[in-house]
């Protein structure tokens, strides 16, 4: 849509007979959250927002701190293509505020909004270009395969053809590029990979993309999910982050007479991301499930370093084509798709940026398999492992002032609380495994 200002989206909501407007916006976790208002609501909402008790939200307000308000953002106005048409149904996310109009501290949009105006300060714009994975399945009850598809297979292999092309088309109809699409690596897994944007853009289309697949893949009977590591044995789902910053029209990452074509900006920035990133693990990998696919032998990045080719190291370096400067990149390979977005990237763009600033060193690229490492030759060449669980990245984020930070006090706290609820729930659990294992020998 071409909605910029609040009379545009009056004004289309009125033409096209608009029947609700849905208020979308996200708890501390990353999960949607949503309520829909009348267009005879909508003028009084899009000038004062519309009051929520946030006390229910997970992350926000204790219950004698409750009214909160979604104030909508125009330029994000669209309609959902899984509704009838004749009755259309749009949606615009929201800036969650105080009842005295400032922001609120505990909305992960905002905490984004912090994090770019940063940069900007700093003559930066970021750009994200997240490559999201996720399953699909018969229903939500149980991981039963539509396919026995692998990596570029096609029909009779390949079942899910039909249903990524349904997604791209709804995709397309919310004005979000995609680039290309196609079946993964493990059976029933798919990606589709999005065009680049700004950072927070890229955050909205983040969440927008994963309620697009799920409603799609609803509408078609099945069930999409973007749990990381939903099947044993398999490959679980990534969420790959190509990332760059720019200076007006000139890619900052970008230094023609460097050996590898980066800057010393990107190599900085790189350099911040490594020596950051376990403690920004429990933020890019928040759940106790997303440390099943941190593990050696299915692809997903486990040790800390840098490569061109090598896809066993964590950040990549897509190689450089002459004539290609502005698509200097690099890629974070072990956040997965069922983080927050906006907490996400913020995250790695503070990360990112602390190494700009302190002019933090980049090592040595490590182009061998570092899986065919032993920890001898591992603890040679200095290689460091993200966290093996959620506890442990619990305990690397509550030492970490720069995640403290970026998130700001309320967030840091809520979600490191939430966290340490879902690892406790976890440790006391008995599982199929310890039955299976244990029961018929103890």
């Amino acid at each position: 849509m071409l909605c910029r200002t609040k009379k545009d989206v009056i004004k289309l909501v009125n033409e096209r007979n608009v029947s609700f407007i849905q208020f979308w916006f996200t708890d501390v976790l990353g999960i949607l959250k949503s309520f829909s208002v009348t267009p005879s609501e909508l003028g009084e909402g899009l000038e004062e927002g519309m009051g929520f008790d946030g006390s229910s939200i997970e992350g926000f307000a204790r219950i004698e701190e409750s009214d909160m308000i979604a104030m909508p953002d125009p330029a994000t106005f669209q309609f959902l293509p899984w509704r009838p048409q004749d009755r259309p149904v749009a949606r615009m996310f929201c800036d969650i505020l105080q009842p005295d109009g400032s922001h609120y501290e505990g909305d992960p949009r905002y905490v984004l909004k912090r994090m770019t105006k940063k940069l900007t300060e700093r003559g930066y714009k970021a750009y994200m270009g997240p490559e999201l994975e996720f399953f699909c399945f018969e229903s939500h009850d149980s991981p039963k395969l539509l396919d026995k598809g692998g990596y570029f297979d096609n029909r009779p292999l390949d079942m899910g053809g039909d249903l990524r092309r349904e997604m791209i088309f709804a995709l397309q109809d919310m004005d979000i590029r995609v680039e290309y699409s196609h079946h993964e690596v493990a059976p029933s897994q798919h990606e589709i990979d999005l065009r680049y944007d700004e950072a927070l853009a890229m955050a909205d289309k983040t969440m927008t993309y994963r309620i697009v697949a799920k409603e799609i893949a609803r509408q078609q009977g099945s069930y999409a999910t973007f749990m990381p590591k939903p099947i044993f044995g398999e490959n679980g789902s990534g969420m790959h982050v190509h990332q760059s910053l720019f200076k007006g029209d000139i890619n900052a990452f970008h230094d023609p007479q460097d050996q590898y074509h980066l800057s010393p900006i990107a190599q900085s920035y790189i350099a911040g991301i490594m020596k950051h990133a376990r403690e920004i693990a429990a933020v890019t990998n928040q759940w106790v499930n997303s440390y099943k696919r941190l593990v050696p032998g299915y692809e997903a990045p486990v040790y800390i370093s840098w490569a061109r080719r090598n896809r066993s190291t964590m950040i990549r370096v897509p190689m450089y084509k002459p004539g290609k400067e502005l698509a200097t990149r690099i890629e974070f390979r072990s956040p997965d798709p069922a983080c927050n977005p906006y907490l996400a990237f913020a995250v790695m763009l503070a990360a990112g940026l602390k190494g700009i600033d302190e002019d933090y060193s980049l090592p040595d690229p490590i182009e061998e398999d570092i899986y065919e490492m032993d920890e001898v030759a591992r603890e040679k060449a200095g290689i460091e492992s993200l966290p093996g669980n959620l506890f442990e990245a619990l305990q690397e984020v509550e030492k970490s002032e720069l995640v403290r930070e970026t998130l700001g006090e309320h967030i840091f706290n809520k979600f490191v609380a939430n966290k340490k609820i879902e690892w406790d729930r976890y440790r006391v659990h008995v599982s199929q495994y310890e039955i299976e294992k244990y029961l018929p020998i103890l």
